[in-house]
């Protein structure tokens, strides 16, 4: 059986991760920007390892310059999550990559990816909302300029702010000046932590940027007190199996600990993450949660009632999404 059809919430997709290759190839003959290593023989995205991986993102997020190729990039990508079923999305969004963090030149950005999003939704019935993250490899300075952008432009479309990037540069307390002006913006938050760190960098950026969601946070699982903490206090993760097996943040899917926390309390989620790049989609996330662990129909709708519940939409929002997830039932 698979789920293709099935309606689903997501809230983990790295924006520019989720263009198609295909685009990005296009992009770059249309601009005469050589970037033909970053393929391999069958036209997808090459890289050896994670850190590779950072500049094989970087080199495609090159043949993205104007605002008119973010609002293309809206609709390649928003096309193809619904053709997966997926009726909500929460992407993370970089200034750094529209403008180079230049406020000004961000609204321009913003400004056609919300026309994308909207003929999106028109066309395709899926409906997106965006996180801005800073970039943590790009360090702390660079991250206020973020922030700065994410507090400015905060609205019906931009509701959250987040950090991405390689989790083992810095400490997240270093981070905490841009965390706390998007929280006094009235945004929500997040952080990625623990798809690469341990306990301990789960607990740091729990206490010291207090976010409501994780991305990932799966090496949680090798501290049960932390785990039970999370649970207690109703953080949410935003879990991405297809990734973590992808780039061997763990051993194989049997491997994953989305089960073990779950069954402990905590509140999970399922995203795609960079899908392209992973080789996956929410479809087959779905089909490999049934195949690997079991998860029946029900339990798979109650990760998207979880999704909906954690997503940093508006109460109008999440009716509508809610009715979307109805139907299906």
């Amino acid at each position: 059986m698979s789920f293709k059809s099935m309606p689903k919430v997501e809230l983990h997709l790295h924006f520019e991760g989720a263009a198609p290759p295909a685009f990005i190839r296009g992009l770059a003959k249309e601009k005469s920007i050589d970037i033909s290593k970053i393929f391999d023989e069958k036209g997808g995205y090459a890289y050896r390892d994670f850190d590779h991986f950072l500049t094989v993102y970087e080199a495609a997020c090159t043949t993205l310059r104007s605002p008119e190729d973010f609002r293309r990039l809206t609709l390649a990508v928003l096309e193809e999550s619904a053709s997966h079923g997926v009726v909500y999305s929460e992407t993370f969004l970089s200034p750094d990559f529209c403008g180079g963090g230049d406020l000004s030149a961000w609204r321009d950005y913003l400004a056609a990816i919300e026309d994308g999003a909207a003929e999106a939704e028109k066309k395709f019935g899926i409906t997106l909302r965006g996180i801005i993250t800073c970039i943590r490899h790009f360090g702390p300075e660079q991250a206020k300029t973020a922030a700065r952008c994410a507090a400015e432009t905060k609205g019906d479309f931009i509701t959250g702010f987040g950090m991405a990037g390689a989790e083992m540069v810095g400490r997240p307390g270093d981070f905490s000046y841009s965390f706390d002006m998007a929280r006094e913006a009235g945004l929500r938050l997040t952080c990625h932590a623990g798809e690469w760190g341990g306990p301990d960098m789960v607990a740091d950026t729990l206490r010291d940027l207090r976010p409501e969601r994780i991305g990932h946070g799966i090496n949680a699982i090798h501290d049960l007190a932390l785990v039970d903490r999370i649970a207690e206090d109703g953080i949410v993760l935003e879990v991405c199996p297809g990734s973590n097996v992808f780039l061997n943040a763990v051993k194989s899917w049997k491997d994953h600990p989305i089960v073990r926390l779950r069954d402990r309390g905590v509140k999970v989620t399922v995203s795609t993450d960079d899908p392209p790049f992973f080789h996956t989609t929410m479809t087959a996330e779905f089909d490999m949660l049934a195949r690997t662990f079991g998860w029946e129909e029900d339990v798979l709708s109650d990760l998207n009632k979880t999704a909906l519940d954690a997503a940093f939409c508006d109460p109008a929002t999440k009716e509508k999404i809610a009715k979307k997830l109805e139907l299906s039932q």
